[in-house]
């Protein structure tokens, strides 16, 4: 029996003239705009046009691409050595795209498709896994593929989370530090039609929290924020650049909670932006712990995934 794994993810630009696409894919994307069409089209044409020139600026500044894709190939490269199955990847809004990694294996028997997003969201898992259902079914093979769901109470995810959080101390004394979980934003309007993001957010905040109780890791106080707000509409608070505003001891890690893998909300926004407004702020330290990505206990945690068969559940 031939068996293949998807690890599904957003994507990121693999070089600065995939930026425009990026931008293009994701806001065409039903759950990023909720805008009939050729409404949303034009929405996402007004919005393109007046962020490339930017957003390509931004990524000059992390060697003109999303790092997502090469922590993604050591990902799959690490999985490969665990689990009786092939593994891919595909990305949502660049290259290499559901179509084309279903094509190859289309003569496979069984697939199973694990998002790299740990919680569920209808602008994250159910837009990728739409999408994957419906290039599916134009190749007749819907039935052979399930899918994981949300994965953020896993004991190894958490387990990797403090791993990370511990390699950004550096053996300094927790106690010195404040934590901040920082998650990706959604406007406001989206929880409220009844996405379970927010809820998966705060249950990983608790998981992740109790590990580091177990391990006997004190912060002088942990957070939660969220970053990567946009526009004009009303995001999930509080605001990441707010929360650090109300931080009395100036040595912080953040902990870049939505992502398993590091991408430019991490190493641009974290790492750049954010850390300008600290130092602005005048904090003595300021970390930035990497996202899980090929650490042992989180493709322990994929292996374990995969292995439970919880997802057969979900085949079509």
């Amino acid at each position: 029996m031939k068996k293949a794994i998807i690890l599904l993810n957003m994507g990121g630009p693999n070089n600065l003239d995939e930026v425009k696409l990026f931008l293009k894919n994701m806001f065409n994307d039903k759950y990023i705009i909720d805008a009939p069409q050729p409404i949303r089209s034009m929405i996402a044409f007004m919005i393109t046009s007046l962020r490339t020139k930017h957003a390509k600026a931004n990524y000059k500044l992390i060697g003109g691409k999303s790092p997502i894709i090469e922590y993604t190939k050591t990902i799959v490269k690490d999985l490969s050595q665990k689990v009786d199955a092939d593994v891919f990847f595909a990305m949502r809004y660049t290259p290499p795209f559901i179509d084309e990694v279903l094509e190859k294996i289309q003569e496979y028997d069984e697939i199973c498709a694990i998002p790299m997003y740990p919680h569920y969201s209808s602008t994250t898992t159910q837009s990728s896994i739409e999408q994957m259902f419906e290039k599916a079914k134009k190749l007749k093979i819907e039935h052979k593929i399930g899918y994981i769901k949300h994965y953020y109470n896993d004991k190894n995810y958490n387990q990797a989370i403090v791993e990370r959080i511990k390699e950004a101390l550096n053996g300094e004394d927790a106690g010195e530090f404040e934590l901040v979980f920082s998650a990706h934003g959604l406007t406001k309007k989206i929880i409220d039609k009844g996405d379970l993001y927010q809820k998966h957010i705060r249950y990983n905040l608790f998981f992740a929290r109790k590990e580091l109780l177990l391990q006997g890791i004190k912060f002088h106080n942990t957070h939660l924020a969220y970053q990567s707000r946009v526009g004009p509409m009303e995001w999930i608070k509080p605001y990441l650049e707010d929360k650090l505003k109300t931080i009395k001891r100036k040595k912080v890690i953040i902990y870049p909670l939505a992502f398993t893998v590091d991408n430019s909300e991490t190493e641009f926004e974290l790492e750049i932006e954010y850390r300008e407004v600290a130092s602005e702020l005048g904090f003595e330290a300021y970390q930035v712990a990497k996202a899980p990505n090929n650490h042992p206990l989180f493709i322990e945690s994929l292996k374990n995934l995969y292995e439970s068969r919880s997802w057969i559940e979900n085949a079509r």
